[in-house]
Parts: structure tokens; C-alpha cells; sequence
């Protein structure tokens, strides 16, 4: 009798299911696998009260931590409600009133327990601040672009372009073209951090011409009277702090004014200034400077009485104060007075209001006050040039 023997059908199934589980069970390894390699190390923040909460750790600022969940958004607790904090970023702790250099700081892993925060930068030398020192915490991005790299002059940037038009065809014929640019670069960009310069860059220019037949006209023709304005302002200005608050800075500017007959007026000076109020929606700055300005009036041709050109040296007194209110309307205000200390009658004042309304992504509608005073204008102007500008503003990325 032969021994009994399997079907070869019955064999060959066999050897193919188990070929089949094989690739099946590697192929859910690999997933695995895969799926482990690129999950994102979760950051959890333990409370006091026995909550937890896990997502990412944004910064710590003035005693309080920015973490973000995907659950409840961006959160801010206070530091003495946390008991546990750990984080797989890497940070950088900045110490109050800790002077910020480039190289003065490693990012390094970061776990914070027991009311202080330990890092642990790449050299393996663990750092443990109690937190009633803590100025900031920030991540090593944020660091690096703010902290340790230093920008051209071309880059940072930020502002805002603004143009208007009023264009009239009847009897009377005319245009009125504004354009304008703010723009500002600070470094570093965010508020949390202590600022090392800031550079301004401002330039508005109104034009308009009505042209107004005479009517009824004479024989012969008269000519049509003509009413021109020409209004071009245009500053430069760079700040260096010395602390958080207080900086000296330099400063020109080139204004021409052909309401009150001033053909070119050129002002250089250096100054001191200070920023009384800094947080995410307002600032508050004040400067004072020591200047010299020249001042080119419209010249005519005798027996015509022409200004005589000025020579002078002064003073700029000035604050400037910009808010985001509610809907990010954005509010801006300055006021400058400019005293001349070798002629004390020669002396102005500037002052502008505006308000940017946004409308579509990145266009605002603007709204501008404009009052220029100027006590010594050429003969037969007035003194007062004020302007209300309304155009289209387009903030830059």
C-alpha cells in the first residue's frame, strides 16, 4: 500500500496562500513604517489642575505661553498655570532685558517643570532659568530670521501703495492725480522682540489742473484761466536703538509746495527719539533733531517781488501714532512743529490723519488729512496748505 499523499492541487493553493499573507504582512509593515516616520512629534502642555492639552508650542512672551491645538486654536495661559511643559522644537530662552546677540545664543530642546525652563542646545550644555527671569522663548526659525541673520538693504520691507484720480471733462476740464508710498523695514519684525533698527521710507505727491473758460467769452478771446496744485513731500529716515525703547536717528526730507510758493525745501538732520507705547496694535514714538534746512522760493523777473532763499538751522519736535482697530482698521496719525534757531520767524508745522479701510485681501480704501502751516510762505501765498486725499491703498506682502 502506498502512503498517502496530499493533492498537488491542494499543495500548489497551500505554497500560494502563504506567498500571499508573506506580502500582505509586509506590505502593512512598511505602511507602518511609513506612517511612523512621518507622524509630527507631538508638543503637550500638563496643567496644574490635571489638564492637557497637545499641539504646538508657538513662544512664551511676558509670562505667557502661545500654544497652538488643532482642536481649540491658538491659546495663551499664563506660566503659573502650567506645571508641565514639553516641547520637540527647538527654542532659544531670553533672559528680561538680556542684551540679544548673534552668536550669544544656541537653540536647543526645551522642557519646562518645577517653575523653570531647562534647554539643552546642541553642545549637550543644559541651561535652567526660573521663570520669573524669562523674557521670551522662541523657536529656532523665529531666531534665526530675527535674530541671527542679517538682511540686505533691499529686503524686509514693508508698506503700502496708495493712488487716486479725479478726472473732469465739461466746460471746465481738469485732473487731480495722488499717489503715495509708506513703506518700513524694522528688525527684528516682531513685537516681542527688543528692536535693533528700524528705516522709514514715505513719499507723497498730489498734482491737479483745472483748466475754466472764460465765459461769456471777449473779442478778442481771452485766454482760459488756469488753477494749478502741485504738492510733493517725500522723508527718509533710519533709527538705531540703543535699548528696547530709545534710539538716535538720522533724517532728510524734500518737500515742494506750489500753494505757498515754495519751489524746493531740503532739511538734513540727526535727533534722538523714543517709543513710549509698542505692543501688536499701537505705537506710540516721539523724536526731537538738530538740522540744517534750505529753503528755494519761486524767484520772478523785476519789478516782481520774489521771497529771498533761507539758510536755516532748527529743530523738528514730532510724534507719530499708528493703531489697528476692530475690523483691522488701520489709524495713523503724526504731527511735526520745525523751529528755526538762526531766524525764529521762519517756522512750521505739519500734522496728517488717515485711516485704510480694508475692502479685498490686500486693497484698502484710504482716507487722508493733510494740513501744512508754513510762517514765512513766499509774498502773496498763504501761510495754511490743506488737503483731504481719498484713494486706493495696496499693502505689501
Amino acid at each position: 500500500m502506498r502512503p498517502f499523499q496530499a493533492p498537488n492541487c491542494i499543495h500548489g493553493r497551500g505554497l500560494s496562500g502563504l506567498l500571499v499573507l508573506s506580502l500582505m504582512a509586509g506590505l502593512l509593515v512598511q505602511t507602518a513604517c511609513a506612517q511612523s516616520s512621518t507622524e509630527k512629534p507631538v508638543d503637550y502642555v500638563v496643567f496644574k489642575n490635571g489638564d492637557k492639552l497637545t499641539g504646538t508650542l508657538e513662544r512664551v512672551v511676558g509670562g505667557s505661553v502661545i500654544f497652538k491645538s488643532d482642536i481649540v486654536g491658538e491659546v495663551t495661559v499664563p506660566m503659573d498655570k502650567v506645571q508641565e511643559l514639553h516641547s520637540q522644537g527647538s527654542f532659544v530662552v531670553l533672559k528680561k532685558d538680556e542684551k540679544i546677540g548673534r552668536t550669544t545664543k544656541q537653540p536647543g530642546n526645551m522642557t519646562f517643570n518645577d517653575g523653570s525652563v531647562t534647554v539643552a542646545d546642541v553642545k549637550g550644555t543644559p541651561e535652567t532659568v526660573p521663570t520669573k527671569n524669562i523674557g521670551v522663548i522662541i523657536d529656532k526659525a523665529t531666531f534665526t530670521k530675527e535674530v541671527t541673520e542679517n538682511p540686505g538693504p533691499f529686503q524686509r520691507w514693508t508698506g503700502a501703495i496708495t493712488g487716486g484720480a479725479t478726472v473732469l471733462e465739461a466746460t471746465s476740464y481738469g485732473q487731480t492725480l495722488t499717489a503715495g508710498i509708506a513703506l518700513a523695514r524694522v528688525i527684528p519684525s516682531v513685537v516681542y522682540l527688543p528692536r535693533r533698527t528700524r528705516t522709514t521710507f514715505n513719499l507723497l505727491q498730489t498734482y491737479g489742473k483745472l483748466t475754466q473758460p472764460v465765459i461769456p467769452q471777449t473779442t478778442p478771446p481771452s485766454p482760459a484761466s488756469v488753477a494749478k496744485t502741485n504738492i510733493f513731500h517725500t522723508d527718509f529716515a533710519h533709527n538705531k536703538y540703543l535699548t528696547d525703547r530709545f534710539y538716535v536717528l538720522g533724517n532728510l526730507a524734500y518737500d515742494h509746495n506750489y500753494s505757498q510758493g515754495l519751489d524746493l525745501q531740503q532739511l538734513y538732520g540727526v535727533g534722538v527719539g523714543y517709543t513710549a507705547i509698542l505692543d501688536a496694535i499701537q505705537e506710540l514714538d516721539f523724536t526731537t533733531d538738530i538740522h540744517y534746512m534750505r529753503q528755494n522760493f519761486f524767484q520772478y523777473a523785476p519789478p516782481a517781488i520774489s521771497t529771498p532763499n533761507e539758510d536755516l538751522i532748527g529743530s523738528t519736535f514730532g510724534e507719530a501714532y499708528k493703531r489697528t482697530l476692530p475690523a483691522k482698521i488701520l489709524l495713523t496719525q503724526s504731527a511735526s512743529y520745525i523751529q528755526s534757531w538762526n531766524n525764529t520767524h521762519a517756522y512750521s508745522a505739519i500734522a496728517a490723519l488717515g485711516l485704510a479701510l480694508p475692502v479685498y485681501h490686500r486693497f484698502s480704501l484710504s482716507m487722508n488729512l493733510l494740513n501744512n502751516y508754513l510762517n514765512n510762505p513766499a509774498f502773496g501765498y498763504q501761510k495754511n496748505s490743506f488737503q483731504f486725499v481719498t484713494g486706493v491703498t495696496y499693502t505689501l506682502p
